[in-house]
């Protein structure tokens, strides 16, 4: 039921996004007097699930949901329509018309996109409000998985600055390390300053480590999973683990990290229960684990930040935070494709992009995620690759500074070799993502 909802969510926002960035080609295309044949959600090889034709305009649903499209009369584009290109130029035709034109014809998608994100984010805020905890507030300090311990960091620092600065929101911190490049983590470790130096060539392993930095927080039992020997044995939700047998252990990676001594004992576990102590006798597993899950409601545990907007104050907000996610992502392009630090190792398809939706319909993050899916998809298109719409903006300037239009023969060729290389990108994150999931 979880894939179902995250692959439902998926679809709808991709659709959405999909839609709305052709709109923006058509729109400007009309709006120039050019004859636009098709309007397609999805790609249609063979069949189309659905369509009517309007006008001049067929608009239909493919059945290859891998993007969409809309087809301008007199443009070389993925549908390779020789024929019409040898026939005498119309006016309503793309090619007739100035490179001006064209260039905004081309960049209307990309433009619907950014727009539509600031719009979203805008909404966001202004019916949801912010929430985030505040670096300072983390008070149990931090909690790292085996490549942060490599790197230096330990359980329980506290982070105070990144190469010097303070980072405001915590869930931004794991990202700034990322995107920054930061070399020096300064922490409070033991009541004592500690700088831990972030090796460079741990850069590609550090953008593959989703769970690097996280809040360390107390023990309470918030779940359990699917034949669990802790709920066997008599844990309950809400039940707050203190001990394990005669040590005194409160936070969950303490207790995780004792557990592993004991495979295959028995063990008591020491709790709190309504205010009474309480130990219950648990075997160990050989995997060394109970199958006991902590809350992770983080106002539980911390002081959160809550802001809230008016409908005024919320819309230069939504503008800065679509101006930041892009500038953001501009970044992890920079480090994804950098040979030095290997960022394509962590190239993902629509696995990877599907996971980042909630397993519950939750209408808060999938608006913040469509915002997020927007801004990928405008940087995505503008790169000057043939086939993408940055491709065509690459001719377009071409021959608005030299009067001179680049050859058909050319501009098809380009365009044969952006669609193999777009298929070959979406060949290697799609085939990263199968790796990570199930053969790694």
């Amino acid at each position: 039921m979880d894939i179902l909802i995250q692959a439902s969510q998926f679809f709808l926002s991709l659709s959405i996004l999909i839609v709305l960035h052709e709109f923006g080609h058509f729109a400007a295309a009309k709006s120039f007097g050019m004859r636009v044949e098709s309007f397609y959600l999805f790609f249609n090889p063979y069949f189309s699930l659905f369509k009517k034709k309007i006008g001049d305009t067929v608009y239909g649903i493919g059945w290859v949901p891998l993007g969409g499209y809309v087809k301008i009369a007199g443009m070389i584009d993925e549908s390779m329509d020789k024929e019409q290109m040898k026939k005498p130029a119309e006016d309503w035709e793309f090619r007739s018309k100035p490179a001006w034109q064209r260039l905004i014809v081309m960049i209307g998608g990309v433009t619907v996109n950014v727009i539509l994100a600031a719009l979203i984010y805008w909404m966001v805020l202004f019916v949801y409000g912010e929430s985030y905890l505040p670096t300072k507030n983390v008070t149990y300090g931090i909690m790292v998985d085996s490549l942060g311990q490599e790197i230096g960091l330990r359980n329980g620092d506290k982070i105070i600055t990144l190469d010097g600065n303070e980072v405001e929101n915590f869930s931004k911190v794991p990202m700034e390390i990322i995107l920054n490049e930061v070399k020096t983590i300064q922490v409070e470790r033991d009541g004592q300053m500690v700088d831990v130096a972030i090796p460079q060539d741990k850069m590609s392993e550090l953008m593959q480590a989703p769970g690097l930095i996280s809040v360390r927080i107390p023990f309470h039992v918030g779940g359990f999973s699917k034949g669990s020997v802790g709920k066997e044995a008599g844990l309950e939700k809400g039940d707050i683990i203190v001990g394990l047998n005669d040590s005194s252990i409160i936070f969950f990676d303490a207790f995780k990290t004792a557990l592993q001594e004991f495979k295959g004992q028995e063990v008591n576990v020491n709790i709190l229960r309504n205010d009474e102590s309480m130990s219950i006798a648990v075997t160990v597993p050989e995997e060394g684990l109970l199958g006991v899950a902590p809350k992770g409601n983080l106002a539980e545990f911390f002081e959160l930040e809550e802001i809230k907007y008016s409908f005024f104050e919320s819309f230069p907000k939504g503008i800065e935070k679509a101006g930041t996610t892009l500038v953001n992502y501009v970044k992890q392009l920079k480090l994804l494709f950098s040979p030095k630090n290997k960022g394509y190792e962590s190239l993902g398809g629509f696995l990877t992009i599907g996971s980042i939706f909630s397993t519950s319909w939750d209408w808060h993050h999938f608006w913040n995620i469509t915002a997020f899916l927007s801004i990928l998809l405008a940087v995505m298109n503008i790169l000057p690759i043939p086939a993408l719409d940055g491709g065509h903006v690459m001719f377009l300037l071409y021959e608005m500074i030299t009067g001179r239009q680049p050859h058909e023969k050319v501009m098809e060729v380009a365009q044969i070799a952006g669609m193999v290389l777009l298929f070959g990108l979406l060949l290697y994150a799609n085939g990263n993502d199968i790796y990570k999931h199930f053969l790694k």
